[in-house]
């Protein structure tokens, strides 16, 4: 299966630049497993969820930690039909049959709520698309009933949903989100957008 992330990073500062070249250490530890293309307009990442989303994850809060408002933009995907497989991919995340939502939500709830703390606080607004499945409105139930219960819940907005809380919480719900919410095997996307430092929610 074939999955990852195309992302693109804004820090809202003259130093944009050094910001952002300051920030891509922080995947220094993670470039033996994943895939990285950049050209003008984004960055792909390609490799599993377990390697994606902490690097997705430190990134951010490298960039975050500058003081200057930062957002991450991210098109997320997994199992798109029209991507070939890569061994880079594999992962025991998801591929299996998928099992009753009740114990999915419990698990990603418990994931959540036991996610390393980075002490970066941030918001995020996300959607999750469930691909070529008669029980997609099922799933993405299941997915908002569960970040009602995750700690991160923000509220519903349209198209979305907004999350708040430390980066490390909000990060972890979204890679639970990505993998215990859809067919196993099958196509899901994730549209995100994460934000620190805002001035205007203050």
């Amino acid at each position: 299966m074939f999955s990852g992330a195309q992302i693109s990073l804004y820090p809202m500062a003259d130093d944009f630049v050094g910001v952002i070249l300051g920030a891509l250490g922080a995947l220094d530890p993670y470039r033996d497993r994943l895939r990285i293309e950049t050209d003008d307009i984004s960055t792909l990442l390609v490799g599993p969820p377990e390697v994606l989303f902490p690097a997705l994850r430190d990134l951010f809060v490298a960039a975050a930690r500058s003081g200057k408002h930062c957002v991450l933009s991210a098109a997320i995907s997994r199992g798109c039909p029209g991507e070939p497989d890569d061994p880079i991919c594999r992962s025991d995340a998801f591929g299996g049959p998928v099992g009753p939502l009740g114990p999915r939500k419990e698990a990603a709830i418990s994931a959540v709520r036991n996610a390393a703390a980075t002490g970066q606080p941030a918001a995020a607004q996300f959607s999750l698309y469930v691909m070529g499945t008669g029980d997609h409105m099922d799933e993405i139930y299941g997915c908002i009933d569960f970040l009602k219960q995750s700690g991160v819940y923000d509220r519903s907005k349209n198209f979305c949903t907004k999350l708040r809380g430390d980066t490390g919480a909000i990060f972890s719900a979204l890679n639970e989100a990505f993998c215990r919410f859809g067919p196993g095997a099958g196509h899901v996307t994730l549209d995100v957008t994460v934000s620190a430092n805002s001035p205007s929610a203050v």
